[in-house]
């Protein structure tokens, strides 16, 4: 067992279809201590423990991106569950999602941050004068680190060929895991804007 209890030595198939067709609730709190692995044209590979996740559950979700409907920019959402939903934000950030539940119903769930365990350098130089510590504990910061842009729209997570998946990793306990509110939700009604749809798994790995 390496750091934080995964053994890196040996990559499992990612994660199946099965995981990711459930509520989106749920799927999120469950992908906290997964492995989110991303392959790099040169053969070169990064990866880390998802410790922050947020749900967006359908049209209802007046914070979720299908509020008003199927557009072009949100048309993954609808699409089969375990693809990855790449989207722009602010001019000039990238976002990562991962869609959930029964095909049609638009559900997915937000990475804001993972611990980086492999790809280091990658990541030093991708995030230029961060520190090590805001790496990858942002929406942003994350993709940027792991060169995650719009090519990566709707690519299949559950695919072990793919440039991105999502692989079994440590399980939290349930006392770990902290729920709360959604962030950045700007003047979002309620109740949508104190949903506890929030969820983080503190660790720290030694360095």
């Amino acid at each position: 067992m390496n750091q934080g209890g995964y053994n890196y030595g040996m990559i499992p198939n990612p994660l199946p279809p099965e995981f990711y067709d459930r509520d989106v609730v749920a799927v999120a709190r469950d992908l906290l201590g997964g492995i989110l692995l991303r392959k790099l044209d040169d053969g070169n590979i990064i990866f880390g423990i998802i410790t922050e996740t947020e749900a967006y559950r359908g049209q209802e979700d007046l914070a979720c991106h299908a509020r008003n409907g199927r557009t072009r920019r949100n048309s993954v959402m609808f699409g089969p569950p375990g693809r990855a939903y790449v989207y722009f934000t602010y001019g000039m950030h990238w976002c990562l999602n991962v869609v959930t539940g029964e095909e049609g119903f638009p559900a997915a769930v937000l990475l804001r941050a993972i611990q980086p365990l492999e790809g280091l350098d990658i990541i030093a130089r991708q995030r230029g004068k961060a520190e090590r510590r805001n790496w990858t504990n942002g929406p942003a910061r994350l993709t940027q680190a792991l060169m995650i842009d719009g090519s990566l729209n709707g690519c299949d997570l559950t695919d072990p060929a793919s440039p991105l998946v999502v692989l079994p990793g440590i399980k939290p306990e349930p006392e770990t895991i902290k729920a709360g509110a959604r962030v950045g939700l700007g003047s979002t009604p309620e109740p949508w804007l104190s949903m506890p749809w929030r969820f983080t798994f503190p660790l720290e790995l030694e360095q």
